[in-house]
C-alpha cells in the first residue's frame, strides 16, 4: 500500500475546522482519490491498472479526495457493494482539468450567472461539482465541507483509463482501522496524512471557493 499514514489526532491539530477546503495527499504529480466497488469491479482494476470489466463507462463516477468522507459514504467499506476501497493515484493535471471543466450540481445566486444558465452548463458538462459536510470517523457532521467530483462522457473514458497513475487496494487497511472506531480509540487510529489542497490558478480557487490557509500549499 503505498500511502504515506500518520496518527488521526495529529493530523486533527493541523486541519482547519471550517470552510470550503479539498483536504487530500497528493503531491507535484499527483492526487490520491477513493472510491468503493464491489468486488468484481475492485478485482479487475487491481489487477489491470485500470477501470474495465463490470465497471459502467455509461453512468457518471464520482471521486472523492478526502479520506474520512469516503469512509462516511461507505460505511468504513461495510456497504453492500462498496466493499473493495481503493486508492487512485491520479494524476494531478487531470484533477485540474476535471475541476476547472467542472459545473456545480445545484444552483447558488452567488454563481452571477441566470438559473437558465447554469440549467444549460448542467446539461453540457461532463463534470459535476459539489461540496457536501466533511464528517468525523464515527460519522458526525463537521463544519468543514468536502468535495467530490462526478465524471462522465470523455472526462470517465479518459479516468479509467489515461489518469491514473497506480491503484491500490486498502481494504484491509480500512477494515483494521475501522476497529479502533469501532472500540472508541481514535490515540490509535492511522489515517492517510492529508492537508488542504489549494492553485496557482486564482480563477480557479474561486471558482471552488477554497479557503486559503495562513500557510496555504498550492499546485
Amino acid at each position: 500500500m503505498k500511502l504515506k499514514l500518520e496518527k488521526y489526532k495529529q493530523q486533527l491539530q493541523d486541519w482547519p475546522q471550517k470552510g470550503h477546503h479539498i483536504m487530500a495527499q497528493y503531491d507535484n504529480e499527483k492526487i490520491i482519490i477513493y472510491q468503493s466497488y464491489r468486488k468484481e469491479i475492485g478485482e479487475f482494476a487491481v489487477k489491470n491498472q485500470y477501470f474495465g470489466g463490470a465497471f459502467s463507462l455509461e453512468r457518471m463516477t464520482w471521486i472523492k479526495p478526502n479520506f474520512l468522507w469516503m469512509m462516511y459514504r461507505n460505511g468504513w467499506g461495510k456497504k453492500e457493494g462498496q466493499e473493495y476501497v481503493l486508492a487512485i493515484h491520479l494524476k494531478m493535471e487531470a484533477f485540474k482539468e476535471y475541476l476547472r471543466n467542472a459545473v456545480y450540481s445545484s444552483y447558488n445566486k452567488e454563481m452571477e450567472i441566470s438559473r437558465e444558465e447554469w440549467k444549460d452548463q448542467v446539461n453540457e458538462s461532463s463534470v459535476r461539482l459539489q461540496w457536501d459536510p466533511d464528517h468525523d470517523p464515527f460519522g458526525n457532521k463537521l463544519e468543514r465541507r468536502a468535495i467530490q467530483i462526478g465524471l462522465r462522457n470523455d472526462f470517465i473514458r479518459s479516468f479509467a483509463q489515461d489518469d491514473i497513475i497506480l491503484i491500490d487496494d486498502i481494504s484491509d487497511f480500512v477494515k483494521e482501522q475501522y476497529q479502533y472506531v469501532l472500540n472508541d480509540d481514535l490515540d490509535n487510529l492511522m489515517l492517510p496524512e492529508e492537508k488542504p489542497l489549494v492553485f496557482d490558478d486564482e480563477n480557479l480557487n474561486k471558482k471552488l471557493k477554497l479557503n486559503k490557509n495562513p500557510d496555504p500549499y498550492e499546485y
